[in-house]
């Protein structure tokens, strides 16, 4: 299957560069998945597509300020790391600029309490390195890091909890589970009191939501690892939604992807709480064990996010979908609207 397939027009200006100042105040556009009918909303709205019995998934992992700026020890010159995975203790896999500079066994200074060594070099400015501190890193980090906002976005974001959900628990994150940032506390309850209930898995988000696809051929694209959780009470209620007939409801891909992994692994047994590592990539012909629909953005053109939902809604539906959406002038990407697939 063709990466091409999944290809479309984007007009840049509909690349939504600041979060609404209501979370909820997001357009929402509903696709039925069995038909193709398509409505315009509001996000407020989703209540209306919700059931009693219905499960809501959310993923509850936190975003931390990933992106740090630096200089080399010996030379003075400039660098970037992105954090991206936590392996044990004080050493991390991250992205570092410019790669083809920085190389193993260089230093990077972050001011006068951080500094860090480049241990092992991948591709495409991919590093293993080890900080080295005094104090707590944590919050060293939230003192001289920044939140790592997708490259599409060129605006200062002014409040870094913009970029949380509102029930972001869990810190490990490169980025935020974007589908997730249109939902407040309030909304939540009034979710809960029409008999909707909220459970929560944990997916840090991971390299590959930077990584572009670079292959022709959907099937040969490889994803890269992110760490996963299921909690026992989340692995108990979806089991009790289940035997009453409710809907799985994931809120983002990253919520799914938890979801189908869980599925995949535990195939007809009783699902039990779980962790791990995953590189599931769900395109069309995957079958679904878990999902029912979810609420999601709008995602980048050919990207693994696009053929996720594709394969939930079907190729033809989604692309039907985005063209509208593009007419209507929807906002993409992380800050922009909603799509409820169901």
């Amino acid at each position: 299957m063709k990466v091409d397939l999944y290809d479309f027009e984007l007009p840049e200006h509909l690349i939504a560069q600041v979060p609404l100042k209501d979370r909820t105040a997001s357009r929402l556009l509903t696709l039925n998945k069995q038909t193709g009918e398509i409505r315009h909303q509001h996000f407020g709205d989703i209540l209306n597509y919700f059931n009693e019995g219905d499960t809501l998934i959310l993923n509850d992992t936190r975003v931390i300020p990933a992106r740090l700026f630096g200089t080399k020890k010996d030379t003075g010159a400039k660098a970037e790391v992105l954090l991206l995975t936590q392996l044990e203790g004080d050493r991390w896999e991250a992205l570092v600029k410019p790669g083809k500079k920085i190389k193993t066994g260089a230093v990077i200074q972050f001011g006068d309490e951080l500094e860090a060594v480049i241990e092992e070099e991948g591709d495409m400015g991919m590093r293993v390195l080890s900080f080295r501190y005094e104090g707590i890193f944590q919050e060293i980090l939230d003192r001289l890091g920044e939140m790592p906002l997708p490259p599409y976005i060129k605006e200062t974001l002014d409040d870094r909890e913009r970029y949380q959900t509102v029930y972001a628990k869990h810190e490990g994150s490169a980025a935020a589970p974007t589908a997730g940032l249109h939902f407040t506390t309030e909304l939540l309850e009034a979710i809960r009191a029409k008999g909707v209930s909220i459970g929560f898995v944990t997916l840090h988000v991971g390299l590959g939501t930077f990584r572009p696809m670079s292959v022709d051929t959907v099937e040969d694209h490889v994803m890269h690892e992110e760490y996963y959780s299921l909690p026992v009470e989340t692995a108990e209620l979806i089991h009790a939604t289940k035997a009453r007939g409710g809907r799985i409801i994931a809120v983002g891909t990253t919520s799914a992807r938890t979801l189908e992994t869980v599925a995949r692994d535990f195939g007809d047994k009783p699902l039990q709480a779980t962790s791990g590592w995953t590189q599931i990539f769900i395109y069309p012909g995957h079958t679904f064990g878990l999902v029912d629909a979810m609420i999601t953005n709008f995602h980048l053109p050919k990207s693994t996010l696009v053929m996720l939902v594709s394969a939930l809604a079907g190729r033809d539906h989604i692309m039907a979908a985005y063209e509208e959406a593009i007419r209507e002038q929807y906002r993409f990407f992380s800050f922009g609207d909603a799509m409820f697939i169901y």
